[in-house]
């Protein structure tokens, strides 16, 4: 199992590093939106600023949380604790049986903790630090406030005990959920039969930029990390029909103060800027096709 987990803990460092290559080389050659055309130097440092951020979080996480995740999935697999070790083994519940329900669980999860951050105002503080880049490409993925990822992490460890997670189980979720995060923050965009093909399982760049638009009841939808259906069954799930015409970022914060390092983890305990653009509040021209319907019908 220790070979395991190892393979697992190189294979999701590789697959990290190889999907921001993948993705930045695709955003170069064929981007949605024209933020950096021309600007190399722009596209470096909103690039850097975000990847420094997820590197300090990926450092706080290493050192702090791993070792105590790991202790609690060994605690609650010695003592039989949570929901995955209570199931009869004799029913067929094989070693990768147990890790197919610890990743959906893990999601559903997930999508659960996004919701809430959405909702919860001091979770917001720290969360709207994700949404305010208005330029949001595949590093984006990796723009989390320090706060919310510590938040986060202190939260899991309940998770992994009341679910029954191994922590090699817990190690192939991040693998997967992070690829699929990767993925659809980029800034680029999938032929429209091939989107609305595969956010039948997983979320997509279409689908996700949604959820980073600055009208809020586009902002407030789409909450699925990995797996797409848990908005469906939440009945969060949004789509529009030009994709294309979304604003990115949240009113009040474009200010260079709020983008850098600083002000970024400044942004829980500041005030949005007065003089926000008030227009983005409006409905979007498309905003009939911008209801949560039930069929995914749209682009």
């Amino acid at each position: 199992m220790a070979a395991l987990l190892g393979a697992l803990q190189q294979t999701q460092t590789l697959a990290m590093l190889a999907g921001l290559v993948v993705l930045l080389l695709w955003e170069h050659a064929h981007p949605l939106f024209d933020f950096f055309r021309g600007d190399a130097r722009a596209r470096g440092t909103h690039a850097l600023r975000n990847l420094l951020l997820g590197g300090l979080n990926a450092v706080i996480i290493s050192v702090g949380f791993v070792g105590l995740w790991g202790a609690a999935a060994l605690w609650a697999q010695q003592h039989d604790v949570g929901l995955l070790h209570a199931l009869p083994a004799a029913a067929g519940w094989t070693p990768w049986v147990h890790a197919l329900g610890a990743v959906l669980l893990l999601d559903l999860w997930t999508y659960l903790w996004h919701r809430l951050n959405h909702v919860v105002p001091v979770l917001w503080r720290f969360h709207r630090v994700h949404h305010h880049d208005p330029t949001m490409d595949v590093t984006t993925a990796s723009r989390f406030h320090t706060g919310e990822i510590v938040l986060s992490s202190l939260f899991r460890i309940g998770i992994i005990v009341a679910v029954g997670v191994h922590l090699w189980e817990l190690v192939l979720y991040e693998t997967l959920m992070f690829a699929v995060v990767q993925f659809h923050h980029a800034n680029i965009a999938l032929p429209p039969a091939l989107d609305r093909a595969l956010r039948a399982v997983i979320v997509t760049p279409n689908m996700h930029k949604i959820h980073h638009s600055r009208w809020q009841p586009e902002t407030d939808s789409n909450y699925s990390a990995l797996f797409s259906w848990w908005d469906r069954l939440g009945r969060t799930f949004r789509m529009r029909a030009d994709v294309s015409a979304i604003r990115f970022g949240l009113d009040g914060w474009d200010a260079p103060a709020h983008q850098s390092v600083a002000g970024v983890l400044r942004t829980p305990w500041r005030a949005p800027d007065p003089a926000g653009d008030a227009s983005a509040d409006a409905a979007p021209a498309d905003a009939a096709s911008s209801v949560p319907p039930s069929p995914d019908a749209s682009t």
